[in-house]
């Protein structure tokens, strides 16, 4: 990882700033343990909301993975382009993003390593998938638009032949948690499976989100002049779509394994999500009051580490004592004792970002 100080960040898409500055904010806010501890309490539709499915169906929070990975794809589009304006060569830009792709494997592999009984290798952490889509999306990003889509067809086609097809003894029921291909390839590689349902081959469908992000890159940075309409169009084909297969019977929306109406209908969402952005900041020029979230946004991989690592593992425990304690003396109820030690951890780290972004410090991988 890297520090980059730049002298000025006027020449960034602040759209895209701003939406994966609210993504990580609402990740933040969630490592705080806040969303859980509602819900736990209250079970309240809208708080489910923030809470992954727990097999099949959508909820918000399902598609704030799809968002990382397909906004990544939209900034490799500006990073290229820039690159090689200024002269830089496919092959220094293939190197750069190798070494991106090995310290997204390596943090991602890292965030879950250090457990209370030792060291564990798993593949789940939306880097190390990132580090897959990624590697993929560059290979691919100089062919045709028509064929950049093929791949993104056929990428959910070869995951709904492997889970429908391979038949694996004890993993032969494609949509069954415990039961799928996805289980058994996490076997093999890791010799264990996710009590959850995650699976590691999920980066094989969702590198559709970051090529996809690729492609609608190159399309903000052309001159055409329907960039909106093409985004909402492609965002409404592909909600029919994947909710259509759905509705239909013909592949459940299971986030956990990526199935192919899932990746399908959730980047329904996310060209939608960045359409309504777009053009909310960069065409209807509301750019005023941004600053919170883009301030997280320009240092997303940082704070995202920050919370999942430093977080988890000591930062939380220590800021949540020091409220509760506080809070203590005059005998606050625990949900209040939640929501102000939620608020303190999260306020620090913003206050970290700030201090960063003012520094005009950005951690690059």
């Amino acid at each position: 990882m890297t520090a980059k100080t730049s002298a000025s960040v006027s020449n960034r898409l602040l759209s895209l700033d701003f939406l994966r500055g609210f993504i990580m904010v609402l990740l933040a806010i969630e490592s705080t343990g806040l969303y859980d501890y509602l819900y736990e309490h209250t079970h309240n539709g809208f708080i489910e909301q923030f809470t992954h499915h727990p097999w099949h169906g959508l909820h918000f929070w399902d598609l704030v993975q799809p968002s990382f990975m397909f906004m990544a794809g939209v900034a490799m589009a500006f990073s290229l382009n820039k690159q090689w304006a200024n002269g830089v060569s496919w092959n220094q830009s293939f190197i750069k993003t190798l070494k991106r792709c090995g310290w997204l494997f390596f943090w991602g592999v890292l965030d879950y390593a250090v457990r209370p009984k030792g060291l564990s290798f798993e593949l789940w952490d939306v880097l190390t998938q990132l580090s897959f889509t990624t590697l993929v999306a560059f290979l691919i990003f100089r062919w045709s638009s028509l064929a950049q889509i093929g791949i993104c067809i056929g990428l959910p086609l070869l995951t709904e032949v492997l889970y429908r097809f391979t038949h694996v003894q004890g993993f032969d029921q494609p949509f069954t948690d415990q039961h799928n291909f996805g289980n058994y390839i996490d076997l093999l590689l890791m010799n264990k499976i996710n009590k959850g349902g995650w699976v590691a081959i999920n980066c094989i469908p969702t590198a559709v989100h970051t090529i996809a992000g690729a492609l609608i890159g190159k399309l903000l940075l052309s001159d055409n002049k329907n960039k909106l309409g093409r985004i909402m169009l492609w965002g409404a084909i592909c909600l029919l779509i994947g909710f259509g297969l759905d509705l239909l019977n013909i592949t459940p929306i299971i986030k956990r394994i990526a199935t192919t109406s899932f990746t399908i209908a959730s980047l329904g969402w996310c060209l939608w999500f960045l359409a309504l952005s777009y053009w909310w900041v960069d065409v209807a020029g509301h750019k005023k009051y941004l600053t919170f979230f883009t301030i997280v946004g320009m240092n997303s991989i940082f704070i995202y580490l920050f919370f999942e690592i430093v977080g988890s593992r000591w930062f939380n425990g220590y800021v949540s004592a020091i409220s509760n304690g506080v809070l203590g003396w005059f005998d606050a109820g625990e949900l209040l004792k939640v929501i102000v030690g939620a608020i303190c951890i999260f306020g620090f780290e913003w206050l970290i970002c700030y201090f960063l972004y003012r520094k005009k410090v950005f951690f690059k991988l």
